[in-house]
């Protein structure tokens, strides 16, 4: 048995100015969440720092880990809860040395244990597995199989979140497979009734 139950990790869309922060609120409002990832993709640092900062005040408030996707500059700029590293983006150790000890690291492993064994001995924090099923928030180049997450899920205790196309309809068995977040966008940011009813539906699952 896993000490901690499984959370809910909610990354964003890629656009988070006009009223995402009112979205983002209401999300956080409606039940757990562990953390927050800040994606956004082809802006500069600066105008990337003036678009996070009224997110991560709304996380701030609602106790929610505010992560930084690739960018471990932009988090030590934010004094961000942590980054997220793709396998492109930077050196566990690197980061953890600019960022401080306190500092959440993750990896995309994809489907690989080995990249995730690596990435745990180099001090990540938590690795991530994925695209588990189709998704539109990004290309998926990598598809990442049940069985990975469950015997890593057996032989270490470095927490691994799922990823890609989850939904409140096919997160259980990712869920059950020993996942100790997902990794969730799409199907929070773009449900026809709102975010806090996406995270409600979320949150009944994994309660």
């Amino acid at each position: 048995m896993k000490e901690f139950p499984c959370q809910l990790y909610l990354i964003s869309p890629l656009e988070v100015g006009g009223d995402f922060p009112v979205q983002l609120g209401a999300a956080l409002s409606a039940g757990p969440v562990a953390a927050f990832q800040f994606r956004v993709k082809d802006v500069d640092q600066h105008e990337a720092a003036a678009l996070a900062e009224p997110l991560q005040a709304i996380c701030a408030a609602h106790d929610v880990a505010f992560i930084v996707n690739d960018s471990v500059a932009l988090a030590k700029r934010l004094k961000a809860d942590g980054v997220h590293l793709g396998q492109g983006d930077g050196d566990v150790s690197e980061a953890r040395e600019l960022l401080g000890r306190d500092a959440q690291i993750g990896v995309t492993c994809h489907n690989s244990r080995h990249l995730a064994m690596e990435a745990a001995e180099a001090g990540a924090d938590y690795v991530a597995f994925g695209a588990f099923y189709p998704t539109q928030t990004k290309a998926v180049e990598h598809i990442a199989d049940l069985d990975t997450l469950q015997k890593w899920s057996l032989v270490t205790e470095v927490p691994c979140v799922a990823i890609g196309g989850i939904t409140a309809d096919n997160a259980k068995p990712l869920i059950d497979g020993g996942a100790d977040f997902i990794a969730v966008s799409n199907a929070v940011w773009t449900h026809p009734q709102g975010p806090a009813v996406a995270v409600k539906a979320f949150n009944a699952l994994l309660a």
